[in-house]
């Protein structure tokens, strides 16, 4: 399965249009979307259909779960916020939002979704964790002094050991890739990546 997983739009329709475009050309089979699609929910259009794949997603901390249910309805994709999709034996689950911003989650509200997907996933042979927010204790937590990683990602990664985990969030950190434990733990950013498995 080829992903193009991405981040941080941030309601930007000519990088979604230049995003779909790659997904073409790379003919990958899903797109994985962690969060702020919108810039503070001012506009929906042409960040989502725009793609011909599968679209699988979670809200950021500039959008509300809602409008992330919205996205996923209406073009036909999943939200992961406390779900799982599994597909060709790997399991996505996810946890949007961030533990900042309008629409933040505590430390164990984060960690209570993430574990409620991992519920959902656990016969899968491969598991990809899908975040906004980045696990706290990482490099690219150090990136920036007022967004703050997740201990309550941590803590999941710690206790699931996904194989892969997306995220995003903190755009210093775009494309930076390091291991906790077994877990290969990816900042997508806005450029997007594209994994092989």
């Amino acid at each position: 399965m080829k992903i193009l997983a991405v981040g941080d739009i941030h309601g930007d329709r000519d990088l979604a249009r230049e995003l779909a475009e790659r997904a073409d050309l790379e003919q990958v089979d899903l797109v994985v979307i962690c969060g702020d699609i919108t810039q503070n929910e001012e506009s929906t259009d042409n960040l989502i259909g725009i793609f011909k794949q599968k679209v699988l997603l979670v809200h950021g901390n500039h959008e509300s779960l809602a409008t992330a249910d919205f996205l996923a309805e209406l073009y036909d994709g999943k939200n992961l916020h406390g779900y799982a999709m599994n597909l060709q034996d790997i399991a996505f689950f996810g946890c949007g939002s961030a533990n900042i911003g309008l629409f933040q989650l505590s430390e164990d509200e984060i960690f209570k979704t993430l574990k409620k997907g991992f519920n959902y996933s656990k016969a899968a042979k491969k598991k990809i964790m899908i975040t906004h927010v980045h696990p706290s204790k990482t490099l690219m937590e150090n990136f920036s002094k007022f967004v703050p990683g997740s201990s309550g990602v941590k803590k999941a990664v710690d206790e699931f050991q996904p194989d892969i985990l997306f995220c995003s969030h903190v755009h210093e950190a775009e494309g930076i890739e390091e291991k906790i434990g077994k877990t290969t733990v990816i900042n997508v950013g806005r450029k997007g990546k594209i994994i092989e498995i």
